[in-house]
């Protein structure tokens, strides 16, 4: 049995992992599904434990997706020159996650996210068509920068890094929601690498597990690039403001200790 799990648990991790698999593939926000779902299913884990199967599953669905993606979007294989920032970001990011007060950075994510919902909201062309942009020196090196501090991000907290990944895209490129999700993809993968070796330096990851895991985690990125591709951008933003939504009552109810399910 995985982890001493009962049947019924493991079923319901996957079931959990298919949909965080979806989630991540248009708009990232699905370790936002599956890790609270590890540690309910496993009491004994500890947070490193949870956040190492999450991110085997992580990687594996988020490398189908960007497949996927990049094969669609031809100029998302250029995002592959900042992976060294979102790996080094990450890897950084992972190491002092047991460091960071959690209850200091929920506040914050939670207003960064409430902010990204009301721009969307009210911008409604915003991300729909792309808008030519002068790509100067500056611009490459604001987004160098805001992706090695996703990449830290994502290996000391996480959640939403793949939309905040596509808002960068979208602002400072002028790319499409659905172009800007296929870089977002692409540099998910290292974020997502570079908290995995980190976990794993540390012995925290449960691979038998992940591995299980990963598997209905690819199916439903699979799922969800697809969905990318064929419904575009408009669906990508629909998204968008259903995770904002989603993420910051979450976030909220962790901040304030409600558990609505006991």
């Amino acid at each position: 049995m995985l982890t001493g799990a009962s049947i019924t648990s493991v079923v319901v991790m996957i079931i959990g992992s298919l949909a965080a698999g979806w989630v991540d593939a248009v708009v990232g926000g699905g370790g936002l599904i599956l890790v609270p779902l590890i540690m309910i299913m496993n009491p004994a884990f500890s947070n490193a434990q949870a956040l190492g199967v999450n991110k085997v599953a992580g990687v594996f669905g988020t490398s189908s997706a960007a497949v996927v993606l990049a094969r669609k979007v031809p100029s998302a294989r250029g995002a592959l020159r900042f992976a060294p920032l979102a790996l080094a970001g990450s890897i950084g990011g992972a190491l002092l996650a047991s460091m960071l007060d959690k209850a200091v950075m929920r506040p914050i994510i939670i207003f960064a996210l409430v902010a990204v919902g009301i721009f969307v909201a009210l911008k409604p062309e915003f991300g729909q068509v792309a808008i030519p942009r002068r790509k100067t020196l500056a611009v490459w090196a604001a987004i160098a920068a805001l992706i090695a501090v996703i990449g830290f991000y994502d290996g000391a907290f996480g959640p939403g890094t793949g939309m905040f990944l596509i808002l960068c895209f979208t602002t400072l490129l002028g790319m499409n929601f659905r172009d800007s999700a296929a870089w977002a993809k692409v540099l998910n993968v290292f974020t997502n690498l570079g908290a995995l070796v980190t976990f794993a330096a540390q012995g925290e990851v449960l691979w038998l597990l992940g591995l299980v895991l990963a598997a209905a985690n690819v199916i439903g990125a699979q799922i969800g690039a697809r969905m990318v591709l064929t419904k575009g951008s408009g669906f990508v933003r629909a998204v968008i403001l259903a995770v904002v939504v989603v993420m910051a009552l979450k976030l909220g109810m962790d901040q304030f200790g409600v558990n609505p399910i006991g």
